[in-house]
């Protein structure tokens, strides 16, 4: 997977906003799903329309979202990762919004923020390999079973494995390099 990350200001020696965090984490993240998307309609995996499209998204950007959680849990104070995770969530739900809107009317900002609380209470149970940084099985599995059910059921259980083995740690690794390049992370950690 091939995606070019707009991060232009790593070694720059200045205080960045909150607010432009935000913007090059979300801006970066729907470039990472929208690839992502790509690559399993190239792998021929069942995607017939726009709103099924629009759900996959969802659900890469609530996994793109706990992995931010994950990663910020034992770097950041509470009180400043949460309001960097809600920051982030809220901007990529007017993402989610914006785009759902040329294709169906209706309030998919809430929508979404709704699916992102259930995943994120889904994805809080599961394990992480926090030496690496990383999803652990049972997170790839839950990652890999919400892409699945937003896909047809054509070859749901084929895209498991798909997006467990090859399409997760692309995300995982493509974030990653949006989160050091933005000096959120060190080039220390391994991607």
């Amino acid at each position: 997977m091939r995606i070019r990350l707009r991060t232009q200001w790593n070694n720059q020696e200045r205080d960045i906003s909150l607010e432009d965090t935000v913007s090059v984490l979300a801006f970066n993240s729907w470039r990472i799903g929208m690839q992502s998307l790509l690559e399993i309609e190239n792998e021929n995996f069942q995607v017939d329309t726009q709103m099924q499209r629009i759900a996959v998204l969802e659900e890469m950007m609530a996994f793109l979202i706990h992995l931010l959680d994950r990663i910020a849990y034992n770097s950041v104070m509470a009180s400043d990762r949460e309001a960097l995770i809600s920051a982030f969530a809220l901007k990529l739900a007017d993402h989610v919004h914006n785009n759902a809107q040329d294709f169906a009317a209706g309030d998919h900002r809430n929508d979404f923020i709704n699916k992102l609380n259930t995943r994120l209470a889904d994805y809080s149970e599961t394990t992480w390999a926090t030496i690496a940084q990383e999803p652990g099985f049972s997170m790839g599995l839950a990652f890999g079973n919400h892409i699945a059910n937003a896909l047809g059921s054509r070859d749901n259980k084929w895209a498991l494995d798909y997006i467990q083995q090859v399409l997760m740690p692309e995300m995982v690794k493509l974030f990653k390099q949006v989160l050091t390049r933005i000096g959120f992370i060190n080039n220390s950690v391994k991607s």
